[in-house]
């Protein structure tokens, strides 16, 4: 392992974050902020507890997890996107780093950034609720699994875009719709027992209800369904991404 390649391509993306900081942290922050406040505090006073919760705690980890998928595909894919736009990825693919080492510079630093929102939106989410986090460590679990998923699924979308509009099509046609029907807002039970079976065949709707478990101890679905489901979307991104290097698609051509 070429921990030295590794490291290089870490912190040059983490230092893209601190030259962005308006975009990278605060941007996403106090969007977030914004829902606590018309969500949580002036829509949330008027609706009853969902499963013994008020309705602003039980937001928190729906707009967490939201915020945690966007970052990581946008850190990911803008990441890896720009040296194959100017043409710098061809210096990497001739230097002596492979492929894991590669993809673990980048998504290690995407991941990285994604957690720290994360986290600062959970630390400010306090100022606006009150709210526990009954399991601490797969609340950690799920952040780092789904921030390491996605950012590796943002990876692959830097790697198969040739424009910045289709950098910007499946997160914005595909990911965020799924995010705002994965139950973020809402618990599945409220919905009509067709649409509740629908709703089991979008992703996001494992990782919200796995990660709002680790807080309340209430889930749509298992929380061993949640984690298995994480680790298979992991798996996917893997395999996929072990193809792309393998073949060179989009990287050598």
């Amino acid at each position: 392992m070429n921990y030295y390649a590794v490291k290089a391509i870490y912190k040059f993306e983490m230092a893209r974050t601190w030259r962005t900081i308006a975009q990278s942290i605060i941007s996403p922050v106090v969007s977030t902020s914004l829902y606590f406040v018309v969500f949580g505090s002036a829509i949330g006073s008027r609706m009853s507890d969902i499963g013994g919760v008020s309705y602003a705690a039980f937001l928190v980890p729906g707009l967490v997890m939201m915020s945690l998928l966007t970052q990581s595909i946008s850190n990911a894919s803008f990441g890896i996107y720009f040296p194959r736009f100017t043409g710098t990825i061809y210096e990497m693919l001739s230097a002596p780093v492979s492929p894991a080492e590669i993809v673990l510079g980048y998504v290690g630093a995407a991941a990285t950034k994604a957690v720290m929102v994360g986290s600062i939106i959970l630390a400010t989410a306090t100022l606006f609720v009150d709210m526990q986090v009954l399991h601490p460590f797969f609340m950690l679990l799920f952040l780092v699994l789904t921030a390491t998923t996605f950012s590796m699924f943002g990876f692959i979308i830097g790697i198969w875009a040739d424009n910045f509009e289709k950098l910007n099509i499946i997160p914005l046609l595909i990911v965020m719709p799924l995010t705002f029907l994965g139950g973020s807002f809402y618990s599945l039970s409220m919905l009509p027992e067709f649409w509740q079976k629908v709703s089991l065949f979008n992703p996001v709707v494992y990782l919200v209800s796995g990660f709002r478990w680790s807080f309340y101890e209430i889930s749509d679905v298992n929380v061993t369904v949640s984690i298995l489901m994480t680790l298979f979307f992991l798996s996917l991104c893997i395999i996929l991404l072990y193809w792309i290097f393998k073949t060179g698609y989009r990287l050598k051509n």
